[in-house]
């Protein structure tokens, strides 16, 4: 786990028990992810928004009750997944979510999360940044992991 406030990037890895595809399943699908965010931060997502490429935006209710767009910036199948989160109908203000995924084996994978907030440009939003750490992403890890290994 890593946090340095000079890059404003925060991240976690672990090796989770599980395919790089049945892991990735549960992170490319929003309304899987609330089951497992470790900044209990998530609320609800609707179904049939499973993430394709970048260009998609999925929206999610956040556990507050307020409604956020996130717009897909990167992607690679089975691989990586990258958002940035905005107001409903309003540009990301610049911070982003990506999860990296790299197998071990077939039954073996590398999992790491990245908060990066180096492009965040709403100073309001600053406050709940620095609130997010590694042990943050760190506890979304262990939650996915329980999650994947348990089926």
């Amino acid at each position: 786990m890593t946090a340095t406030e000079e890059s404003k990037v925060v991240s976690a890895s672990r090796e989770i028990a599980a395919p790089a595809a049945t892991i990735f399943e549960l992170i490319a699908d929003p309304s899987r992810q609330p089951a497992w965010d470790g900044n209990d931060n998530l609320g609800e997502a609707a179904a049939d928004q499973r993430v394709r490429g970048v260009g998609d935006v999925f929206r999610m209710t956040n556990a507050n009750g307020n409604i956020r767009d996130n717009h897909v910036v990167e992607f690679e199948e089975c691989r990586r997944i990258a958002w940035r989160p905005s107001e409903v109908d309003s540009p990301p203000p610049g911070h982003l979510w990506r999860w990296e995924l790299e197998p071990v084996d077939d039954s073996r994978t590398t999992v790491t999360h990245t908060y990066d907030w180096t492009q965040l440009h709403d100073a309001k939003r600053e406050v709940r940044a620095r609130a997010t750490t590694p042990d943050n992403l760190a506890a979304s890890l262990e939650r996915l992991a329980a999650t994947v290994e348990s089926d």
